[in-house]
Formats: C-alpha cells, sequence, structure tokens
C-alpha cells in the first residue's frame, strides 16, 4: 500500500503540509521518507513496526547502511533514502556544535551525540577536543566495551588532545541502561581527567552522561571537580 491509496486524513505528506513535522509521530516521518509499505503491511504500519523493534528512532539512527538493506521491504533506493535523510540530520547538528561555544552548551553536545551513541548496547567512552573559542575540532571515541574508571588513562584522552593542538575538551560516554545518572566511577574519573588537564593547560570543561532521551552534565551538577 502506498502512502497515496491511505484515507487523506491518514496520509503523512498532508498532515505534515497542513500541520508541520511536529505533528507527526516518529513513525510517521519515516513512512514519508519509505514511501511505500509491504504486501500486507501499509507504509505507516511498517515504519512503526521497524522502530519498535530497533528500539526507537535513537536507534534506527544508529543503524549502518547494510543493517539498513537487511530491513525486508527496505530496498536500495528507500535505503539510501533513509540513510541520506539521517546523516544529514547529523551534520545538521555537527554544523551547529563547530559555531558554538561549547562551554556553556551541554545540550548541544548531547543531541549530536545521542543519535549514534544514545541507543548503543555497549558503554562507548571519548572527548571532544576544542579550540580556544570552545569550538568543535574533532570527535574521538576511545573505548569502547564495558568500562570503570581504572580502564580510562588520563594519558589517552590528553594524547589525542594534544595531536589535536587543542585548549580545552569534554569527555562522554553513554549508559545503555537509559538512565544518565553517573556513577561513582563517572565521577571519580572526572575529578582524575580534571587534575590532568590542570597540569597540562588544557581544561577539562565537561563530562556528559549519554542516554535513550536524557542526559546529564557533570559541571551542571557541580560533580568532578570541573
Amino acid at each position: 500500500m502506498r502512502i497515496a491509496d491511505l484515507p487523506r486524513e491518514q496520509r503523512p505528506r498532508e498532515k505534515l503540509i497542513a500541520h508541520g513535522p511536529d505533528a507527526l509521530s516518529d513513525g510517521e516521518l519515516v513512512a514519508i521518507l519509505l514511501g511505500t509499505g509491504i504486501p500486507g503491511l501499509p507504509v505507516v504500519e511498517l515504519a512503526d513496526r521497524w522502530l519498535a523493534e530497533v528500539g526507537g528512532l535513537d536507534r534506527l539512527a544508529a543503524l549502518d547502511l547494510a543493517a539498513v538493506l537487511k530491513r525486508k521491504g527496505i530496498g536500495p533506493a528507500k535505503g539510501c533514502v533513509l540513510a541520506a535523510a539521517l546523516e544529514l540530520g547529523r551534520r545538521l547538528a555537527r554544523q551547529r556544535l563547530q559555531r558554538a561555544d561549547l562551554l556553556d552548551r551541554p545540550e548541544l553536545i548531547a543531541d549530536w551525540l545521542a543519535p549514534t551513541y544514545a541507543g548503543e548496547r555497549v558503554e562507548v567512552f571519548g572527548c571532544l577536543t576544542l579550540n580556544s573559542r570552545h569550538h568543535l575540532v574533532r570527535c574521538h571515541e576511545l573505548h569502547r566495551g564495558s568500562r570503570s574508571h581504572a580502564d580510562v588513562e588520563p594519558s589517552e584522552v590528553f594524547h589525542k588532545a594534544i595531536l589535536d593542538g587543542c585548549h580545552a575538551l569534554v569527555v562522554w560516554h553513554n549508559h545503555p541502561s537509559g538512565d544518565p545518572t553517573p556513577s561513582d566511577d563517572d565521577v571519580q574519573l572526572t575529578k582524575r581527567l580534571a587534575d590532568a588537564g590542570r597540569l597540562l593547560r588544557i581544561a577539562v570543561l565537561d563530562h556528559l552522561v549519554i542516554a535513550r532521551g536524557a542526559f546529564v552534565s557533570l559541571r551542571q551538577r557541580g560533580l568532578g571537580s570541573l
């Protein structure tokens, strides 16, 4: 069934034109990108089912093209349209990061990291290196898998910072559990990194914990001696 075959009031495109994109569900927006469903499954139901099975929009956004193309009813044309739309979203978020002073804008960082890392099923730790204006230089993924504070050494973090010639950095990691509350290990690691940064004159501005639909800034909470 095509979108054009749905009753007019149920067509996502007409709904978007009449009420704007904010009025559409995640499934309806994905359905517009897909265009058509599969036999026995209208396109909106196809999109809703896919989102439910992968675990939501953030996990859909984290899929690579090869994983997208394995989905029944998603051929190269649909897969490329969807992958392109998600990549445009990521690039727009990155451009906002590159223009913004990130000292007091943790929400921008979280918005950019979340599509890639909030849906990860394993913990990922990394850092953003920043120039003298606190604009983004580069994002580094430093560690993947289960982690304790002892697994991350300041040397590997600041090695990237020195190579980038940066003046400051923000460290980040995700919580696959969905709860962004920092652990005691997270706070202790932040203190270690902040102390090392003072010695090297590379400020650690923040430590963000990213989860599905939420994040915590340790700096905003006054944790980790930031």
